[in-house]
């Protein structure tokens, strides 16, 4: 079993998908799991229709849902020359049960109600891509993700419950595997044990891929781009970047973890608990070799890599009536931080201030800041950014830093991270 993961990039049109059918002729012989992303932009915008949601802004919302509904639209009928195709007939569904849900209550809960809503899209993308390899010839069938992998109830990122996953999705295969080889399924999508949806936390599709390859003991695991492989930079703010044809699954979830954003940094642990290769091709040169992820990687330092993290806020805390940040202190400020699902990419501590690095766009900032004034006070800068250098020298924090102010730096003997302004 191969397990190929497509983004929402390569799925954003429909000339995009006939790129992807191609390529997965090439394979159409060998087992294969295809782990899909909405097409396009699509979470953005099942995020705004949302948000219209909660806002009950009426105008908004079916305007919205009219424009996704359009584009799903646009990409199926220069797939399907046959206008009764059911495609069309469960994009419509979908989108008939989206409008319906205006007027219907919502959850208290704002993560429940988010993966109900967002999970949306890689329903359709599964289900677009599945219906165009069966126009090809080609043996596919659609597994459902909701009905796959098991995971708690935490919403927006839930936890996968392993055993079960891997005793559903083995039993699924079983039973189609006579009829069907290629099996399409939804990236970033779970399911409770009492049927509702979950999501696996942005961007999840990747892990989608390491899960499936771990519950089926696959041979290997590729990520289709829209880059040649893992560069050592974003081509967005460097002008000169490499590609890092082979390194460590250590090396990897280190550049993940910082922020690199060719890879969710939950899929590595998997891949490596069963020595699963990762492999990561750009899908408009198939052939070249790409980066290979695996056990050892003895060229890792070799080549400096280069993580920005753009839009951050610098939090700096300290206690009203000047006590220590120690460990008491340092709790309630995490627990403060948990409670708001607040994510740290990045935090540093002296005697009376416990500094902090947020994403500016999922914090609200005043909310924030009241939550912890009663006992501490509290300043910020943004927006700022956040330069992650893994295996620095001299040199390279020269270039980063040049001409630029900045707040915080911090190295290791690896790892050297700055935060800047200016």
């Amino acid at each position: 079993m191969k397990v190929f993961k497509f983004g929402g990039a390569s799925m954003k049109s429909s000339d995009a998908i006939v790129n992807v059918g191609n390529l997965v002729q090439k394979f159409e012989h060998d087992p294969l799991i295809l782990v899909v992303s909405a097409m396009g932009k699509t979470t953005n915008a099942l995020e705004a229709i949302l948000h219209s949601l909660q806002t009950q802004n009426e105008a908004n919302y079916f305007h919205q849902v009219e424009e996704l509904k359009a584009f799903h639209m646009l990409i199926a009928g220069g797939l399907f020359r046959e206008k009764q195709h059911k495609v069309f007939q469960r994009i419509e569904k979908t989108f008939d049960e989206l409008q319906d849900r205006f007027t219907q209550s919502i959850s208290d809960h704002p993560g429940f109600e988010y993966d109900q809503i967002i999970s949306i899209g890689e329903y359709l993308s599964a289900n677009i891509l599945t219906e165009y390899l069966i126009e090809l010839g080609m043996p596919c069938e659609w597994m459902d993700a909701r009905q796959l992998v098991r995971t708690d109830h935490h919403y927006q990122e839930a936890n996968v419950k392993w055993d079960k996953t891997e005793m559903l999705i083995q039993n699924k295969i079983k039973a189609i595997e006579h009829r069907s080889n290629i099996f399409v399924t939804q990236g970033f999508i779970g399911h409770t044990a009492e049927g509702f949806t979950t999501t696996l936390g942005r961007e999840g599709s990747d892990y989608s891929a390491a899960i499936f390859a771990y519950c089926t003991n696959a041979e290997s695991v590729t990520i289709w781009k829209d880059v040649p492989g893992m560069l050592n930079a974003d081509p967005k703010y460097f002008e000169k970047t490499k590609l890092l044809p082979i390194i460590s699954y250590k090396e990897a979830i280190e550049l993940a973890y910082f922020g690199a954003s060719v890879i969710h940094p939950k899929t590595i642990k998997p891949l490596q608990n069963k020595n699963i290769p990762l492999y990561v091709k750009g899908f408009l040169a198939p052939e070249a070799p790409g980066t290979t992820i695996q056990e050892e990687g003895d060229r890792d330092h070799l080549i400096p890599s280069f993580i920005v993290k753009k839009n951050q806020t610098l939090i700096s805390i300290s206690a009203t009536d000047f006590s220590f940040i120690n460990e008491d202190a340092l709790a309630k400020i995490f627990d403060i931080f948990y409670t708001a699902r607040i994510k740290i990419n990045l935090m540093q501590n002296s005697a009376l201030n416990f500094s902090t690095l947020v994403d500016a766009d999922k914090v609200e900032i005043d909310k924030l800041i009241l939550r912890l004034s009663p006992n501490y006070k509290c300043k910020y800068n943004t927006p700022v950014e956040l330069v992650t250098i893994r295996h620095y020298d001299d040199h390279t924090i020269r270039q980063i830093t040049r001409d630029k102010e900045i707040l915080i730096a911090q190295r290791s003997r690896q790892t050297a991270r700055f935060v800047l302004r200016g």
